[in-house]
C-alpha cells in the first residue's frame, strides 16, 4: 500500500486560496424590492387566482418564472428555468388545483449530475389556512426565503461551478408541503445525486412575540435517525451508533465551521431535531427521499406576524408585513446562503465510508475515491463529542497497482488510525485541488450522503 501524507500547508488551503467573498454585494435595497413585490401580490395562498397577472399564487409564480429568466439573461443564459407543475388535492386543498414551483437550473462544468439546492416557499396564507381571499402579504414567512433564492442566484450565477446549483420557489408549503413534494420528486426523476439541501424559511426577522431580540444567530435544523432507515439499518444503529451522524446532521456541523469562519456573520445554532416542535418544512420530503436536507430559520420566531390576518386586536398589531422585518438580519442569513452553496458547488461529493474496529486495538478506515477529489480529510470525535476535531489527518492513500494516473472515483482508499474503535466515531470528508472540504460523512451504518434505497439498488 503506498501512502501519501499532503504538507500542512495544504490544510490550511481553504482559507489562503479563497476567491473574493461571492456575498459581497448582497443588497439589503433589492432584497427589500423584492419583499414589496411580493406583498403587492395581495395573497399567495395555494387556492387562491391562477391566472390573474396582479393578485394570487399564479402571478407570484409567473413573477419568480420571470426574474430568474432575467437574472440568466444577465450570465448569457447560464439558466434553464423551469416550472414543475402538478394537480393536487388532500389536506388543506379541498378541490383539485394547479401546483407549480418555479426553478432555475446551473448546470455544473464537470458534475452536472452532483447537485446542490437552495429554496423557500413563495406561497402564503392568513389565519384560516383555507382562506384564500384574504390579505396574506407573507412578508418573512416566507418571502424572505423567497428573495434570499432570487439574490443567490443573482450573486452566483455571475461564477461557474464544477457542480450544479438549482434555486426553488416551492408553492403550496403551508398547505402541506406539497411543493416540497413535488420539488423532492423531480430531483428524483431527473435522476440528481442531490448532496445538499438548503430550505430557508422565516429568515428575515430578529425579535421574538416577547420582545427578545437576537441578530447574531442563525438556527440550522437537522434530523437525527435517517427518515429513510430500513429495519435493518435501524438495528445495525442500535448496536453500531449512527444515530447522530445523518448525512444532514454533518451537513449542519459544516455549515456551523463554515460560518465561524466568516468575519462579521453569523453564528450558527444547530438545533437536532428536523423541525421546530409540533411543525415541518419543505426539507421534509427530501428527507423522506434520503436527501441530505437542513431547515434554515430565524434565531427567534415572532408569532404575531406569521400565519396572520393583518389587523389590530387589544391594541396588539397582527399580520407579516415588511415592516416588521429586519432587513439587514435578511442579507446576512442571504450572504450565509451563498457562501455555503459556493463551497458546497466547488467541493467533491462526501465518500461512503466504513469503519473496522472489531477486536484490535486500531481502527481501519476505508472508502471509495470520488470524483473531483485531490485530497480527504479524515476526522475523528468521541462518541459523546458533538463536533469534529481540529487534529484531522490530510491522507491520499491507495491500493497497488493503482498508480497516479488511475481516476479518482476508482481508488479505494483506507487509513489505519491508532485509537480503539469503540470510544470514537470516524468521518472522511473529501477535497478539491483548490482547497474546498466537503462535509464529512460518517464511518456508520447509513453515514452515506445518498438515499439508502438507491445505494440498496431498490427502486423507489
Amino acid at each position: 500500500m503506498k501512502k501519501l501524507a499532503l504538507l500542512a500547508a495544504l490544510v490550511a488551503t481553504p482559507l489562503a486560496a479563497q476567491d473574493a467573498d461571492p456575498a459581497a454585494d448582497v443588497s439589503e435595497a433589492r432584497l427589500r424590492a423584492d419583499i414589496d413585490t411580493l406583498v403587492a401580490f395581495g395573497t399567495r395562498h395555494t387556492l387562491s387566482e391562477q391566472d390573474n397577472p396582479k393578485r394570487g399564487i399564479g402571478a407570484a409564480v409567473d413573477w419568480g418564472l420571470a426574474e430568474f429568466r432575467r437574472i440568466g439573461a444577465a450570465c448569457g443564459d447560464c439558466l434553464e428555468v423551469v416550472a414543475p407543475e402538478t394537480v393536487v388535492e388532500g389536506r388543506r386543498i379541498p378541490q383539485p388545483t394547479r401546483l407549480r414551483n418555479a426553478v432555475a437550473i446551473q448546470r455544473g462544468t464537470e458534475r452536472p449530475n452532483e447537485v446542490v439546492i437552495v429554496q423557500g416557499h413563495i406561497d402564503s396564507r392568513g389565519s384560516d389556512p383555507l382562506d384564500w381571499k384574504v390579505d396574506a402579504p407573507g412578508a418573512n414567512d416566507d418571502g424572505s426565503g423567497t428573495v434570499l433564492v432570487l439574490e443567490a442566484a443573482r450573486q452566483l450565477s455571475q461564477r461557474s461551478y464544477p457542480v450544479t446549483i438549482v434555486y426553488a420557489l416551492l408553492s403550496g408549503e403551508e398547505q402541506g408541503l406539497y411543493g416540497g413534494r413535488l420539488m423532492a420528486d423531480y430531483a428524483a426523476e431527473q435522476g440528481w445525486d442531490v448532496k445538499a439541501v438548503l430550505n430557508n424559511d422565516i429568515v428575515g426577522g430578529s425579535c421574538g412575540s416577547d420582545g427578545y431580540c437576537d441578530d447574531e444567530h442563525v438556527r440550522v435544523f437537522s434530523e437525527g435517525p435517517r427518515a429513510d432507515l430500513t429495519e435493518e439499518l435501524r438495528a445495525a444503529q442500535r448496536r453500531e451508533g449512527g444515530e447522530n451522524d445523518t448525512p444532514s446532521r454533518n451537513l449542519s456541523r459544516w455549515l456551523d465551521g463554515l460560518a465561524d469562519k466568516a468575519v462579521g456573520g453569523l453564528d450558527v445554532r444547530q438545533i437536532w431535531r428536523t423541525d421546530r416542535m409540533g411543525r415541518g418544512g419543505d426539507q421534509i420530503p427530501f428527507l423522506e427521499k434520503g436527501y441530505p436536507a437542513v431547515r434554515i430559520t430565524v434565531a427567534v420566531e415572532d408569532y404575531e406576524h406569521q400565519h396572520q390576518d393583518p389587523r389590530t386586536e387589544d391594541g396588539t398589531v397582527y399580520g407579516d408585513t415588511p415592516d416588521e422585518m429586519d432587513f439587514p438580519y435578511l442579507a446576512k442569513v442571504t450572504q450565509f446562503n451563498i457562501r455555503a452553496l459556493d463551497k458546497l458547488a466547488s467541493t467533491p461529493k462526501p465518500p461512503v465510508v466504513t469503519a473496522n474496529a472489531a477486536v484490535r486495538t486500531d481502527t481501519l478506515i476505508e472508502w471509495q475515491g470520488v470524483e473531483g477529489a485531490s485530497y480527504y480529510l479524515v476526522g475523528k470525535r468521541r462518541t459523546d463529542e458533538p463536533a469534529w476535531r481540529e487534529d484531522q489527518v490530510a491522507i491520499m492513500t491507495f491500493e497497488t497497482p493503482v498508480g497516479e494516473g488511475t481516476p479518482m472515483e476508482e481508488r479505494k482508499l483506507s487509513h489505519v488510525e491508532p485509537v480503539r474503535g469503540d470510544d470514537w466515531i470516524f468521518g472522511v470528508a473529501a477535497c478539491s485541488s483548490g482547497g474546498a472540504c466537503s462535509p464529512f460523512a460518517s464511518a456508520v451504518p447509513a453515514g452515506q450522503f445518498a438515499p439508502i434505497a438507491a445505494a440498496e439498488g431498490e427502486t423507489e
